[in-house]
């Protein structure tokens, strides 16, 4: 096998060696959560007024009367199998209920990593090609604030100044209130997603931009890009013809790796909005000890920000052959 093969074939072992602890750690996690899952979905009231016979038979439904190793095998023996359960608050089974939500979720996921890798790119490059001038300060203090921004507030902020001030978008919910989902547009789906993708966009910019920044001042110094401006080539010819190629790969590979900022912060970006996602759906699955249900929307956001960095991994090897070689050869 040659080491390009043995490269990828670890990155992918290493995913998987991953996901496996992943599973582990949140299992137990939640075993150990002093959230009594019973209580909680069925009430204090409700059942202080259960005979100890109905008590013990919603502890078997719920599976709190087995112990945490046996659960977990038995758990991790079916999601071998691609059955990761039935969830106990939406009586469907785990990869429905995450197929649904994560299809509401991935419009905006995609547009704010789109968006915020695009912008964030074109931000850098011309902070980078206008270094020291008052465009460059400006967009770094803008990044700055970015990056140091609460996810909740900005979007508390939005919400308060779009929706409720000026009426410009809906308060929240992914379709409008009242409408039967046979009959619901694509318009009306992407006009509920707008605001929710812009806030979580606006908080991938930063990291890319700064980036960006200097490695478009590096790129600058160059006695290539000297020779350019002697030659009298425009700035958008040095973007275009230089800049653009050096400064990209190393974007992309740092956008792929963003991915987890994106899908942690959509967590709480929904639950302002209140917008029925995969981010709400695990809210929801943590605060009614839905074990099922949380296992699987854990694995299955691990799997997608391993498979992100996976990919910015690799990209980082494609750039630079030395890391498939596992260093610099001396």
């Amino acid at each position: 096998m040659n080491k390009g093969l043995k490269f990828f074939a670890s990155q992918f072992i290493r995913v998987f060696t991953l996901l496996f602890c992943v599973s582990i750690l949140a299992f137990f996690l939640v075993s150990i959560c002093p959230i009594d899952p019973v209580a909680t979905n069925v009430g204090q009231a409700a059942l202080a007024s259960m005979s100890p016979e109905q008590i013990e038979k919603l502890h078997s439904y719920w599976g709190t009367d087995i112990p945490a190793t046996e659960r977990y095998i038995s758990w991790f023996k079916d999601a071998i199998r691609g059955d990761l359960g039935v969830s106990l608050l939406y009586r469907r089974p785990v990869i429905e209920v995450i197929g649904e939500k994560l299809a509401n979720s991935m419009l905006i996921l995609a547009f704010a990593w789109l968006f915020s890798g695009i912008f964030g790119f074109l931000l850098g490059a011309l902070a980078g090609l206008k270094r020291g001038s008052l465009m460059d300060k400006a967009i770094s203090s803008f990044s700055l604030i970015l990056a140091s921004t609460p996810t909740f507030w900005l979007a508390l902020i939005f919400l308060m100044v779009f929706s409720v001030q000026l009426g410009i978008f809906p308060i929240g919910l992914s379709v409008p209130i009242g409408t039967l989902a046979e009959e619901v547009t694509l318009w009306q789906k992407i006009y509920h997603g707008i605001l929710p993708a812009l806030t979580l966009s606006l908080l991938g910019i930063a990291n890319i931009a700064m980036h960006t920044r200097e490695k478009t001042i590096e790129i600058m110094s160059t006695d290539y890009i000297l020779f350019a401006k002697a030659r009298g080539e425009s700035d958008f010819s040095i973007f275009r013809n230089h800049i653009l190629r050096n400064a990209l790969l190393p974007a992309m590979t740092l956008q792929f790796a963003s991915i987890s900022e994106i899908f942690g912060g959509s967590v709480l970006v929904e639950e302002v909005f209140s917008f029925p996602g995969l981010g709400q759906a695990a809210v929801r699955a943590g605060l009614g000890s839905d074990v099922p249900l949380l296992l699987g929307i854990t694995l299955i956001s691990a799997a997608i920000v391993f498979f992100g960095n996976l990919i910015a991994n690799i990209l980082y090897g494609i750039i630079d052959p030395r890391i498939r070689r596992g260093g610099i050869s001396r």
